[in-house]
C-alpha cells in the first residue's frame, strides 16, 4: 500500500517528554487478531497485514525503518493520590501515522517489555487484559464513542506472573495521541514553565490548532479539553459504560477513551455500580464519572496556571470560570443523548424529569440498562409490549409510559420513524462483561479464540442483531455475573 506517511513529532521534542527505549523480544509470537479495516485507514503497507513481517513488528521482535520507539513520560493522581512519575511502564510509541483522511495517529505497542518508567514491573501484559482492551475498545468505536483503537494482538509465547502465571501478549494500540492530563502534571511538577509552554504549544498545534489564534491560546486549550471531556463522559453514561479507573493519567487530552483496565458496561442499572476490584470506595462508579472528570480537569487547569496570565489570582479566576462550564456542557449533552434514547428528537428541560424518572424506575426494578432502552422502541405504539416485561412494578411502568407516550405524541413524528430512530441510538449489542470474561477464559485456559472472534465480528455492528448472535444480547444469568474486573498491570 502506497502513501504510508510516518512522522515522529513527540520524539522530536526529546526529553523530558519521552525517552528512547526498544521493545524486549519475545520467544514465540503468534497472531491473535489483526484489524484490516484500521490498517487500511492508516495506509499500513500490506507486508505487515497478518504476515510474518507484521508478527515480528507487533510483537516487538523487529523494528521497521519507520519506527522510533519512545516511552512517554507522565505523572498522575491515582485514586486521588499524586504520583509525580508514572510514564509508559509497558508501552512504547513506534510512530505517528498520517491516515488516508489526513489525521495523525500514534501506533503504540502495549506489553512490549520494561521501560525506564516500569517501576520494578516486568513491562509485560497478560493475555486477558489484551483481549479485553481489543474487544471493548473496538466495540466502543463501533458505538460511536471517541476511543483508542486496536490494530493487532499477538501472543508472546512466554508467561506473565500476576496472581498466577498467565500467557503473555502484546496489544498494538492506535490513538489520536497518548497524551494525558498526567503528561502536563509531569512537566508542571518539575516547575519548568519554559518546557510547559513548549508542550502546551505542541498539544495546541497537534490537537486544537484553532486555539493558536485565540487571544489567550492556553485558556482556549483548557476550554477545548473541558468541552471534549464533557461530551465524552456524557456518551459513556448514555451507554451504561463504566471506565473503572479515571485517574488523571488515564484521561486523554484528545478526548478519547483510553486505558481499558477494570472497565465494563452495566447490566442491571445501578448508579452506584463499580466493577474495579480496587475501587472499594466507589470513587469511579457510573454516577460519579462526571464529578471525577471535573476533578481531573481541575488538576489539568492547575498545570496551565503559569501560562494563562502572569497574575496568579487572575489565572485562578480564568481557570475557575473555564472549569465551571463543564457541568453545563456535560448535562446538556447527557440530556440530548438520553432524550434521543427515548425517542425525543429535541430535548427540553422538562424532559430531564421524564428521563430521571425512567432511570429511577429502572434502578428500583433492577432492569437491565441496555435491554431497557433497546426494547423501549417496541413500546412506542403499545406500552404493554417491549420494555414493559422488565418492570415488576407494573403500575409504575404504566404511569411513566403514559407520560412518555404523551410526550412522543406532542412532537408529531410518525411512531414508526421514532422506533427506527431509537433502534439506531440504542445498541442491541454491547461488550457484555460475562461474555468478555468467558472469551478470555476460553483463550487463556484452552487456547480457543472462537468466542473472541464471534464477539469481535458481532460487536462491529452493535445496532443490528443477527439471529446467530441473539444470545449476545441477553443479560447474564445470576451464575454468570462478573462482579469485579482487574487492571492487569
Amino acid at each position: 500500500m502506497s502513501n504510508f506517511t510516518v512522522q515522529h513529532s513527540l520524539a522530536d521534542l526529546g526529553a523530558p517528554f519521552s525517552v528512547p527505549c526498544n521493545p524486549t523480544p519475545v520467544p514465540a509470537p503468534q497472531w491473535l487478531a489483526f484489524n484490516t479495516e484500521l490498517a487500511a485507514e492508516l495506509r499500513l503497507p500490506q507486508q505487515y497485514w497478518h504476515s510474518d513481517d507484521g508478527l515480528a513488528v507487533f510483537s516487538g521482535n523487529a523494528l521497521p525503518n519507520w519506527a522510533t520507539p519512545r516511552a512517554h513520560a507522565y505523572a498522575g493522581h491515582q485514586f486521588g493520590h499524586f504520583v509525580p512519575q508514572l510514564g509508559d511502564g509497558r508501552a512504547l510509541l513506534l510512530a505517528e501515522v498520517i491516515s488516508a483522511d489526513n489525521n495523525r495517529f500514534d501506533i503504540q505497542l502495549k506489553g512490549a517489555g520494561q521501560t525506564p518508567f516500569s517501576r520494578r514491573g516486568d513491562g509485560r501484559a497478560p493475555l486477558g487484559p489484551v483481549l479485553r482492551e481489543y474487544l471493548v475498545s473496538e466495540a466502543m468505536h463501533a458505538l460511536g464513542v471517541p476511543t483508542t483503537r486496536a490494530l493487532a494482538a499477538v501472543l508472546t509465547g512466554d508467561w506473565v506472573q500476576r496472581e498466577t502465571a498467565e500467557p503473555g501478549a502484546v496489544l498494538t494500540r492506535v490513538a489520536a495521541s497518548h497524551i494525558r492530563i498526567g503528561s502536563f502534571q509531569y512537566i508542571a511538577a518539575h516547575g519548568d514553565t519554559a518546557q510547559l509552554k513548549i508542550f502546551a504549544d505542541y498539544v495546541i498545534k497537534r490537537h486544537y490548532p484553532d486555539c493558536a489564534d485565540d487571544e489567550n491560546p492556553y485558556l482556549a486549550l483548557l476550554n477545548a479539553v473541558v468541552s471534549r471531556q464533557a461530551g465524552l463522559i456524557a456518551k459513556w453514561m448514555s451507554l451504561g459504560f463504566i471506565h473503572g479507573v479515571m485517574n488523571t493519567d488515564n484521561m486523554s487530552i484528545a478526548g478519547e477513551t483510553i486505558d481499558y483496565g477494570p472497565c465494563a458496561f452495566m447490566d442491571t442499572f445501578n448508579p452506584a455500580q463499580v466493577y474495579s476490584f480496587i475501587d472499594s470506595q466507589g470513587r469511579y462508579a457510573w454516577g460519579n464519572q462526571p464529578r471525577i472528570a471535573a476533578w481531573n480537569l481541575a488538576r489539568f487547569a492547575e498545570t496551565l496556571l503559569p501560562l494563562l496570565t502572569e497574575q496568579p489570582e487572575q489565572a485562578v479566576e480564568l481557570a475557575t470560570e473555564a472549569l465551571q462550564g463543564f457541568n453545563g456542557l456535560n448535562e446538556a449533552e447527557f440530556l440530548r443523548l438520553m432524550a434521543a434514547k427515548i425517542g425525543i428528537a429535541s430535548a427540553t428541560d422538562s424532559d430531564e424529569v421524564l428521563i430521571r424518572d425512567l432511570l429511577n424506575l429502572m434502578s428500583a426494578n433492577k432492569a437491565d440498562f441496555s435491554q431497557s432502552f433497546r426494547l423501549l422502541s417496541r413500546s412506542v405504539s403499545d406500552s404493554n409490549a417491549g420494555a414493559a416485561v422488565l418492570f415488576a412494578d407494573k403500575q409504575g411502568w404504566a404511569d411513566w409510559a403514559a407520560r412518555w407516550q404523551q410526550r412522543l405524541t406532542a412532537q408529531g413524528i410518525d411512531p414508526a420513524l421514532v422506533s427506527r430512530q431509537m433502534d439506531s441510538t440504542n445498541p442491541a449489542l454491547i461488550a457484555r462483561n460475562h461474555l468478555v470474561a468467558q472469551a478470555i477464559k476460553q483463550a487463556t485456559e484452552h487456547a480457543d479464540l472462537t468466542l473472541f472472534n464471534r464477539l469481535q465480528q458481532a460487536l462491529a455492528t452493535p445496532y443490528s442483531l443477527a439471529d446467530a448472535n441473539a444470545d449476545f444480547a441477553l443479560p447474564p444469568e445470576p451464575q454468570q455475573l462478573v462482579k469485579n474486573t482487574f487492571c492487569g498491570t
